[in-house]
């Protein structure tokens, strides 16, 4: 049977047009690497001209709260792939479950990272705020703590992002799945993976260096 039309004039086909699609995501998340990868080249740098500081600031990181968003971040990520790998007509509900279910856990991850932030700001942790720390760290540790407000506020809006995205996604495939879902949903996917392996840097860099043995 010929196939029906169904994407727009600068695409030679449906397959044209869904390649197309990841193309693209691929390519935005390159310029994301790219955004990310400055910020923490930029990180690394700071910390080898103040290596003692670095240590002593991330020490004053929560780590059980760090490591639980790692966990939430991961089970999502999870959940998202196997939303992606049973897409089907009969399983749409499932599917939206599942993406449900990451979106609760993104949500989750934003709230400990909110009381985390509030932790902080009552330790007068917040660079240009009142910020305390030994005077003889204080310069390294307020860099330290510059580059974990900015870092995470960023990878935080890359959440509401991506939950925004997934909920979309999640009512889109409840009402009426079709193949032009399926290229969407993977593409959600790159994107909400991509956003839990920056995390999982910004874990190794902001949560460890303190406590190394």
């Amino acid at each position: 049977m010929p196939e029906t039309k169904v994407f727009a004039p600068q695409f030679v086909s449906s397959r044209h047009r869904d390649e197309a699609a990841e193309l693209g995501m691929w390519v935005f998340i390159a310029t994301e690497v790219l955004l990310f990868g400055a910020l923490i080249l930029g990180y690394l740098v700071y910390r080898h001209l103040h290596p003692v500081g670095f240590a002593a600031a991330s020490g004053r990181t929560d780590l059980v709260i760090g490591t639980a968003n790692t966990a939430i971040l991961l089970t999502s990520s999870f959940a998202v792939a196997w939303a992606v790998e049973v897409f089907s007509a009969e399983t749409r509900k499932f599917c939206a479950t599942l993406l449900a279910c990451a979106i609760g856990l993104g949500v989750a991850f934003l709230v400990l990272k909110g009381f985390e932030y509030r932790s902080e700001y009552r330790e007068h942790l917040v660079p240009g705020i009142d910020f305390r720390f030994d005077p003889v760290h204080v310069d390294g540790a307020q860099l330290f703590f510059l580059f974990y407000f900015v870092a995470t506020g960023l990878h935080a809006l890359h959440m509401v992002i991506g939950i925004a995205v997934l909920g979309v996604m999640a009512l889109l495939i409840n009402r009426t799945p079709s193949t032009r879902h399926r290229t969407a949903l993977h593409s959600a996917a790159l994107y909400w993976h991509f956003v839990d392996i920056v995390w999982i840097f910004l874990f190794a860099l902001i949560y460890l260096p303190g406590r190394a043995a």
